[in-house]
């Protein structure tokens, strides 16, 4: 590779080898990250999993504890992740319409680095355990998308989503 032409990237090494990017010399600070997961289904499947009454159980407990584990294992998921010690992870859900729940991940940290990807894990396995959970009901449950909505901290600053 000709390092006069070729793009430097944070994740790459001189070579073109992937490399875990230096954060040692970042100050430490608050960081928030917040995602979002949007699961839909049929009405009548987002109404027995608000009133409790599929087989497998209380779905929104089992998505909210996966999400939450999902996001203390992001390092282990993810090959270029820092591992982080999380001050906070949080789950919510949110009826969007007859037909689908969104699922907001919130995770926080004091660190170098931010706490997007453990966010964005944590919205994801949420929404997979959500339909693990629904299965028996409707195979054809639709995850997507999963984005991004928030993140505060660090030399980036804030980072709000417009759409």
């Amino acid at each position: 590779m000709d390092p006069e032409t070729t793009p430097k990237f944070s994740h790459l090494g001189d070579q073109g080898e992937a490399r875990m990017v230096d954060v040692s010399d970042k100050s430490v600070t608050t960081r928030t990250a917040v995602a979002s997961a949007r699961v839909t289904s049929t009405p009548e499947v987002i109404e027995k999993i608000y009133s409790g009454n599929l087989p497998k159980g209380d779905v929104f407990s089992v998505a909210r504890i996966a999400g939450i584990q999902a996001a203390k294992r992001t390092a282990d998921l993810i090959p270029m992740c820092h591992p982080l010690s999380l001050d906070w992870a949080d789950i919510a859900f949110e009826r969007d319409g007859d037909d689908a729940i969104v699922i907001r991940a919130t995770a926080r940290t004091s660190a170098r680095t931010g706490v997007e990807m453990e966010a964005m894990t944590a919205a994801s396995v949420s929404a997979l355990a959500l339909y693990d959970m629904a299965k028996s009901a409707d195979k054809s449950i639709v995850i997507g998308p999963i984005k991004l909505e928030s993140k505060s901290g660090g030399k980036s600053g804030e980072y709000q989503r417009q759409n």
